[in-house]
């Protein structure tokens, strides 16, 4: 169908802000090593977390296991929305300040502004609220659970808890390498900075996070970007009020900021994919229209075998993206190759 707008207005987009801080890379340690089904993914091998939580006090073993039931960790990172993020003693200060329904309320996911009446509901212990929240959120794995749990909770106990597993975590492990750790996120906080005035809100989410495309959407007015080391190479995608946030995993130059010559994953990915005449004949083809498989192999007379490895690679450089069967060029990422380029130059 042909459409033809009157309209003259620009589609509107987000802005993107940026904060880092210790404290969320103290909560998102939690959520690691608690997070048995997904600790073999992550960077830091399995001997790491295991040693971690062999040299730990048998207080602080007993807090964590009740973060793997409960899954507290989401409280942790609910609560730093709220906090001044100066440090950890501004955060027990900040959660012991609290009266009992707000802290439920801050701790409960924030589902969309239509929802907040019923989040407060369920906040205040109401059956019926808690079983709307539930059938909300029923779709993902663990919130209908989280959910019971936070509307129900003691709030002294749950209060104690969440200040002896933040604390515990940050002194036994965050504090003895906070000076390397705040370097790190520091430096990749400067890098997103200083690409922020270069390319598009949109462009920008993209390049932090690794390839997410996340589209403007109504009532969302701001994207928090928020760089972690300790869950690499995954990227938490969460939301608060009017606001996305993607807790992304910190670039590889950030990991070594005084090498000057350490460029980016990303940027040597792109070149890499790109350093193949097959490849390059593979862009100008999915740059008229997208593509089946077959479709390519015919086009350029490869077995589908060695397609697929091209088409592989282009995919993990964020350059080619899929959908139902079909190829397609993924022109944001390759429109960032340049601005990716030339700030690894003049770094």
């Amino acid at each position: 169908m042909d459409v033809f707008t009157m309209t003259g207005r620009k589609r509107e987009t987000y802005d993107v802000q940026m904060v880092y801080s210790s404290l969320w890379e103290c909560a998102l340690g939690i959520a690691a090593v608690t997070n048995s089904r997904l600790i073999d993914t992550l960077e830091k091998p399995y001997s790491y977390w295991k040693e971690v939580k062999e040299s730990l006090s048998e207080e602080l073993v007993n807090q964590l296991e009740y973060v793997e039931t409960n899954n507290t960790w989401k409280a942790l990172l609910q609560l730093l929305h709220y906090t001044k993020n100066e440090n950890i003693e501004a955060f027990t200060t900040h959660v012991q300040s609290l009266d009992n329904v707000r802290l439920k309320f801050l701790c409960l996911p924030f589902v969309g502004d239509r929802f907040q009446d019923v989040r407060e509901k369920a906040a205040y212990g109401d059956e019926r609220a808690i079983t709307a929240l539930k059938e909300i959120t029923k779709e993902n794995p663990f919130f209908p659970q989280y959910i019971e749990f936070i509307s129900k909770s003691e709030p002294t106990e749950l209060k104690t808890h969440l200040i002896k597993v933040m604390t515990g975590w940050y002194r036994s492990v965050v504090a003895p390498e906070l000076e390397a750790t705040e370097q790190i996120l520091r430096t990749d906080y400067e890098s997103k900075k200083e690409m922020k005035a270069k390319v598009s809100a949109e462009e920008l989410v993209q390049w932090a996070t690794g390839g997410i495309q996340y589209l403007p959407e109504p009532s969302v007015h701001r994207v928090l970007l928020i760089p972690q080391f300790v869950y690499r190479p995954w990227t938490i995608e969460a939301d608060i009020e009017g606001t996305k946030v993607f807790y992304y995993p910190v670039a590889n130059e950030s990991i070594a900021p005084h090498d000057n010559y350490m460029p980016s994953q990303s940027l040597v990915l792109k070149h890499k994919a790109l350093g193949d005449e097959v490849r390059l004949r593979m862009v100008k083809l999915l740059s008229e229209c997208e593509r089946s498989l077959q479709e390519l192999t015919d086009q350029l007379d490869l077995g589908k075998s060695t397609i697929h490895h091209h088409l592989k690679l282009l995919r993990a450089a964020k350059i080619v993206e899929t959908n139902q069967g079909k190829y397609s060029l993924n022109r944001n990422g390759l429109e960032l190759l340049s601005a990716e380029l030339e700030q690894y130059v003049n770094r």
